[in-house]
């Protein structure tokens, strides 16, 4: 596929002063998904990081990959490793309190009906714990996926994996919810089961 102006891989393999437009496409997607991983403070540096070694990688970008997205996450992901504690105390302290790390002051509409806090609450709590004890390379895959929004070919271009892992290591993420929470996998009822 040609690079074509202002495409991430243009961007990332063109004159150094247009990389800066990469942070603008997707360092609030990076820092989401770092902040609930590991919390704001350290999501800020690993953000920043994770430009840093990107500018660093940039003449070994494969530009036939238009989105830069996978790889950044991939970066990420790779600099998370090394916070690994850091993500698993964050998870830990999250499934005590139930509060959403990106939760914000109150000003959402749901934020003011009780019974849809205490549930979420609960809910939050559970995924935490669940979270906390997955092993990291599901976990990794699940949170990309959910959080990030990586489909299939992005995650396992993002950690350089075969799509068949990416398939099988996100099967055993998604089993293990199953199991944990299993309120929210009930299965859905049919309208008409009652007419028959």
């Amino acid at each position: 596929m040609p690079v074509t102006e202002r495409s991430d891989a243009f961007l990332v393999s063109g004159a150094p002063e247009l990389f800066g437009e990469l942070f603008e496409r997707y360092g609030g997607w990076l820092y989401d998904f770092s902040a609930r991983r590991v919390g704001r403070q350290l999501a800020e540096d690993l953000v920043a990081e994770t430009f840093l070694v990107a500018f660093s990688l940039r003449d070994r970008y494969d530009t036939s990959v238009v989105n830069a997205r996978p790889w950044l996450f991939g970066i990420l992901t790779n600099l998370l490793r090394k916070h690994h504690r850091a993500e698993v105390r964050w998870l830990r302290a999250l499934e005590k309190s139930g509060t959403d790390p990106l939760g914000g002051s109150g000003q959402h509409n749901f934020a003011d009906r009780a019974n849809e806090r205490l549930d979420a609450k609960a809910a939050t709590q559970a995924l935490a714990g669940v979270l906390a004890a997955m092993p990291h390379d599901q976990r990794n895959l699940l949170l990309l996926h959910v959080w990030a929004g990586l489909d299939y070919p992005e995650l396992a271009s993002a950690l350089g994996l075969a799509p068949g892992t990416v398939r099988s290591r996100l099967h055993r993420a998604k089993a293990r919810l199953r199991v944990a929470l299993p309120a929210h996998y009930a299965p859905s009822t049919s309208v008409n089961e009652g007419n028959a």
